[in-house]
């Protein structure tokens, strides 16, 4: 798979993982693992990218006596999400134009 083609996929999933509630970094890799594998070594940088974009606010909290980074969906990055699924409709579209079978070819064969 195109690597910045999967870059924008992996950032939509980690919105799309807040999306309901903050969570930290430990929590948004289990929530994703059935459906995206991903490690910490990947997760942190997409993290600090949607934090430069305003698509996530982050803010500390103790916890069992140590400082956890939680993460909350800004607007914006809501707005991102809405955008990735319209884009997805127009991909959906274009797969199905360019995976369709030919119909003229199939016809001349049964003739």
């Amino acid at each position: 798979m195109d690597i910045q083609l999967k870059r924008g996929l992996l950032d939509v999933c980690v919105l799309a993982a807040i999306k309901n509630e903050p969570s930290y970094g430990y929590q948004i890799i289990k929530d994703m693992q059935p459906y995206v594998n991903i490690s910490e070594s990947t997760l942190y940088p997409i993290l600090k990218r949607l934090e430069a974009l305003d698509y996530l606010q982050v803010h500390a909290s103790e916890h069992n006596g140590r400082l956890r980074k939680y993460y909350h969906i800004t607007g914006a990055g809501l707005a991102r999400l809405a955008d990735f699924v319209n884009e997805w409709k127009e991909m959906t579209s274009i797969y199905q134009y360019v995976t369709r079978e030919d119909m003229t070819s199939d016809e001349c064969q049964s003739d």
